[in-house]
């Protein structure tokens, strides 16, 4: 039995990247596996950095904010870590990135000859309004891949990441009457994603 840190970040629990979070943990839960769902919004985190948690480059073992050591326990026990988020801007939300700025900090993410989240697997799974085709004609499927995967996930140990987005997931000019076909594909892609990412779960979903 595996355990999932699931990080879902989105300040409405009705939006369509909610669903997929709701969907990704339905289906980890239907396998058998453990899940801590981590809600940024809901659980009120604070993505500011403040001097407490800010990196002091000549003491690896700084004792950062209880608040943030709270959070690098969760991560430790995890073995896989999946982010449910939208694409804002062609990047994480700003709560995300504040997640990753104060937790995966110098000493416990990186800064040690032993990485201490090696060995963990990562699904960094994002909602984009725009298509397939948009974002590999501008090259942002590939930046955004080499900021998440490669600048966060590899730097800190954990070779098994990857970045997959569900795109065309704005729905506001998709008329009501074929919104809920279009919810149903980005659920069932999500299902495909996660698939590929825990083979193990298509057999026992």
């Amino acid at each position: 039995m595996s355990h999932t840190l699931l990080v879902v970040a989105h300040p409405r629990t009705d939006s369509l990247t909610a669903e997929v979070a709701d969907r990704v943990h339905r289906r980890l839960r239907a396998e058998g596996s453990t899940v801590d769902l981590l809600d940024l919004y809901a659980e009120g985190f604070d993505a500011r950095l403040t001097p407490v948690d800010e990196p002091d480059w000549e003491n690896r073992d700084k004792t950062y904010s209880g608040e943030v050591h709270a959070h690098m326990r969760r991560m430790e026990a995890a073995d896989d870590l999946v982010t449910v988020f939208p694409v804002w801007w062609f990047a994480p939300p700003a709560i995300l990135k504040g997640w990753i700025d104060r937790v995966w900090n110098y000493g416990f993410a990186y800064g040690r000859s032993k990485p201490r989240l090696a060995g963990k697997r990562m699904l960094w799974l994002g909602l984009a309004g725009g298509s397939r085709d948009e974002y590999a004609e501008a090259g942002l499927d590939t930046v955004m891949d080499t900021q998440l995967r490669v600048g966060v996930s590899e730097f800190c140990g954990i070779r098994d990441a990857r970045l997959r987005l569900l795109h065309d997931a704005e729905l506001s000019g998709v008329p009501q009457a074929l919104r809920a076909d279009r919810v149903k594909e980005i659920l069932t892609a999500a299902d495909e994603v996660l698939d590929a990412f825990r083979p193990d779960t298509a057999a026992r979903a």
